[in-house]
């Protein structure tokens, strides 16, 4: 078992209970300031950030599992993914009459801000040597 594992569960564990933060306050905020359509865009806006930040930890986690050249295809590849996605989805729903653009923004923001916050926390608390899988040499017997 590859010993980053463990960091990128609980970037997604931490990611959920984010989710479900922000949709509960986002959307409580978004339908006090413009009723149903704001509530709609904030659970849009949560959705979509956490969404992508899950992509970029599944993806990882599917990565470790491969050597250097392969890691770094998965990870560029789900980026690119997520960048064409992102884009077709806010193409598809701009003009959508139940969207509110500054809630969707600020929940958008909200939720990306959060998200890289939860990745750099993660992180910085984990306990991963620097070379975590390697396995050194039997030292020479005199």
């Amino acid at each position: 078992m590859n010993a980053a594992r463990p960091i990128f569960v609980q970037v997604l564990r931490y990611t959920a209970v984010l989710a479900l933060v922000i949709a509960v306050v986002g959307g409580g905020v978004g339908y006090l300031v413009a009723g149903a359509d704001g509530l709609w865009s904030a659970l849009l806006g949560t959705a979509l950030a956490v969404v992508f930040a899950a992509i970029t930890a599944a993806s990882m986690l599917v990565a470790i599992r491969f050597e250097l050249a392969a890691f770094f295809g998965i990870v560029m590849g789900a980026w690119l993914l997520k960048l064409v996605i992102f884009i077709a989805l806010l193409l598809l729903v701009r003009d959508q009459p139940f969207v509110n653009d500054v809630v969707l923004f600020l929940s958008l923001v909200v939720s990306i801000v959060g998200t890289l916050a939860i990745d750099a926390l993660v992180v910085v608390r984990g306990r991963l040597s620097h070379v975590s899988d390697a396995t050194l040499p039997a030292a020479p017997r005199d």
